[in-house]
């Protein structure tokens, strides 16, 4: 890090971290500042941020999360109809 007189070795060393990485820091800081140094794994974008596309394809991938919830809710209710209808037959033999 020549902004304080100290090589990359030393620096590697002094924050237990590999040289590449302390080069890469350096880097990145000399290209963007601050901001090069933030780490954006896992950062998702805000919707004003997302093109048109992006916004319809993320719009599709919602709905068609709804729709399988949807059907699998109709698939319980119908099991559960189907249940008590032989509960009931059951209840009616019985008598």
């Amino acid at each position: 890090m020549r902004y304080h007189d100290l090589n990359y070795k030393e620096t590697a060393k002094k924050y237990g971290c590999s040289y590449a990485q302390v080069y890469n820091w350096c880097k990145k800081y000399e290209h963007k500042g601050n901001e090069g140094l933030k780490d954006n794994r896992g950062h998702k974008r805000s919707q004003s941020e997302l093109s048109e596309l992006e916004k319809i394809q993320l719009q599709v991938k919602e709905l068609q999360r709804q729709l399988e919830i949807s059907q699998r809710e109709n698939m319980l209710l119908k099991k559960v109809r189907d249940l008590e209808r032989e509960w009931l037959l059951d209840q009616n033999k019985g008598k």
